[in-house]
């Protein structure tokens, strides 16, 4: 056990001095005020003005136009890619409804797989429309959140910035160049990067064999990086072609916590407040802390309902112990449970573990952490949440004194409160609603592989997963049907959409506020007490609003194992 915590107090080492460094990139990347060649070479070719300053509304118009245009390529592609030139595998094109979820996914930095990547999309797909999708989504993330500090940091403005120019940074500057190096490590470690469809070999029986092969190394860059999260293959992260050593495990660990956990120093910065940002930094690492303890501690006491089998679940020199069905043996309990704890605090959902496979307490960890969707979170839109709950909480506290809340130096009222409350609502009413939907379906039981608590979390997990675009999922659900392709898919755009534009509102708004001096009944917001009150507001409205469905599944499932029953 000493040997795990180790590697978790190292890896959340790195991530923290990572955080000074890439925090101060960035905000020279959302404050510099000139342009390189290729930045102008893109605004000419796409016809904007570098220089327009946006509104709000414009701002929010135009990243949604430009991810509609770009969701409508992706879908087109996968709806024509059997008669597209360049896979001797000759595969088939994606149907109506998978061909929606798959590019709403996409476009939503989801990532949600209703298909089996090697089997389904040839390396054409996978580039023109998975990559590309995965590189935009995030830059569109970057985007937002740029946009978004703007607004907070200023006072008497109308604009919040320029979409494009925030947009093309984030490829140019950020995103390209860090997936590159992060590239060329992947095949380095093993990881295959090729224009080749397969490779036939010979077994050491003697038998041949098919390999499928394509541009994995710089899928898996990006993938992690952007927090997207969708495999080359099936089996994701599992597979030894996308995660072929610790080290690459370690790798897309840290790269799916580096640009959402260094954005609270950008913020800091740009705003001027840099205990501010270190007070975010503060509530993100507290919670995910929390729940990385309560997965690893479930995972490494094992299953009881083994123990009077006589299965040996102790930890040793020769076996990693605990509950080990649907891990990788090479990554052991440690490293697999701070994949989960990441890999849904940093709504990425990638996978090196089975999450079905989990203890009841483990898997109620991926689901709580989606839905509060404010430990560390997205590219962008995890700050962005973190922040609408700050306000939610100033306002609370403000109500309870009888003050006007202030956040920032600027007085919150009914305006932008009734936008933080859109957001906060949408999560639930979608994650909720669509589950109680499919739940009256009949036609949900057949794409069931389990029945009673169990089933249920599966169909829980799966709305909660799109309306978070995590993408991760509790295998055992046959999502690919016209009901959940369509549905899982709507989900994934009111959950992006539906929480991204009325926070930009908000954002517009508090720009174009003068700011208030403090007073002495001004509630500080980068305190250590502030800090505790963000984490407490986070877990109560988030745990208050979901704890019914938990109730049904995950937590009926843990009292049913401590009871010896099987479920």
């Amino acid at each position: 056990m000493t040997q795990d915590i180790t590697q978790f107090v190292l890896i959340l080492a790195i991530m923290t001095g990572l955080v000074v460094v890439l925090g101060k990139y960035m905000t020279h990347i959302f404050t510099s005020p000139t342009h390189s060649f290729i930045e102008r070479s893109t605004y000419r070719i796409l016809g904007v003005d570098p220089s327009e300053a946006m509104s709000w509304k414009r701002y929010g118009m135009v990243l949604l136009l430009s991810n509609a245009a770009m969701m409508l390529v992706g879908y087109i592609v996968l709806r024509l890619q059997q008669y597209l030139p360049g896979d001797p595998l000759q595969r088939a094109s994606q149907t109506p409804d998978l061909a929606f979820n798959t590019a709403a996914s996409f476009i939503t930095n989801t990532n949600w797989q209703s298909y089996s990547g090697e089997t389904s999309l040839s390396n054409f797909s996978q580039m023109a429309v998975i990559t590309f999708l995965m590189m935009v989504s995030a830059a569109t993330g970057l985007g937002a959140v740029g946009g978004f500090m703007r607004g907070l940091s200023r006072k008497n403005a109308a604009d919040i910035g320029n979409f494009w120019v925030d947009f093309t940074r984030a490829i140019y500057r950020l995103l390209l160049p860090v997936c590159f190096i992060l590239a060329l490590v992947h095949v380095w470690q093993g990881v295959p990067q090729t224009l080749s469809a397969d490779a036939v070999v010979t077994t050491l029986e003697g038998a041949k064999q098919q390999l499928i092969m394509g541009p994995v190394a710089s899928l898996e860059s990006i993938k992690h990086i952007g927090t997207n999260g969708g495999g080359f293959f099936g089996m994701n992260a599992a597979h030894p072609f996308e995660n072929p050593t610790p080290l690459t495990n370690t790798l897309h660990i840290l790269s799916m916590l580096l640009i959402s956990s260094a954005l609270t120093y950008t913020f800091g910065s740009i705003s001027l407040r840099r205990r501010q940002g270190w007070a975010f930094f503060a509530a993100f690492l507290v919670m995910f802390i929390g729940f990385l303890t309560l997965v690893y501690g479930s995972e490494h006491n094992g299953n009881p309902l083994l123990s009077p089998m006589g299965v040996d679940q102790t930890q040793t020199a020769f076996q990693a112990g605990g509950n080990m069905e649907g891990k990788e043996l090479r990554f052991g309990i440690a490293q697999t449970s701070m994949f989960v704890t990441t890999t849904t605090a940093a709504t990425t959902g990638s996978v090196d573990a089975m999450h079905s496979s989990l203890t009841p307490l483990g898997g109620l960890v991926p689901l709580a952490e989606m839905m509060l969707n404010n430990v560390f979170g997205g590219k962008g839109v995890g700050f962005i949440n973190i922040v609408t709950y700050a306000i939610l909480t100033v306002f609370l506290v403000g109500m309870m004194i009888g003050r006007t809340p202030e956040f920032l130096g600027k007085k919150v009222e009914a305006r932008e409160m009734k936008y933080v409350m859109i957001a906060v609502l949408t999560h639930p009413f979608s994650i909720l609603g669509f589950t109680a939907l499919a739940c009256l379906m009949p036609a949900t039981l057949n794409s069931l592989a389990n029945m009673g608590p169990h089933g249920f979390s599966e169909v829980l997990y799966a709305y909660t997963s799109g309306t978070a675009n995590n993408g991760s999922a509790f295998a055992g659900l046959n999502a690919n049907t016209p009901f959940f392709n369509t549905t899982i898919g709507l989900a994934m755009l009111i959950g992006r959409y539906f929480t991204l534009l009325p926070m930009l509102a908000v954002a517009g708004v508090m720009a174009a506020k003068k700011a208030v001096p403090e007073g002495p009944g001004t509630l500080s917001t980068a305190t250590p007490l502030f800090t505790g009150l963000l984490v407490f507001v986070v877990l109560v409205v988030g745990g208050l609003t979901f704890l019914p469905a938990l109730a049904l599944g995950p937590i009926v499932e843990h009292l049913l194992m401590l009871a010896g029953a099987t479920f």
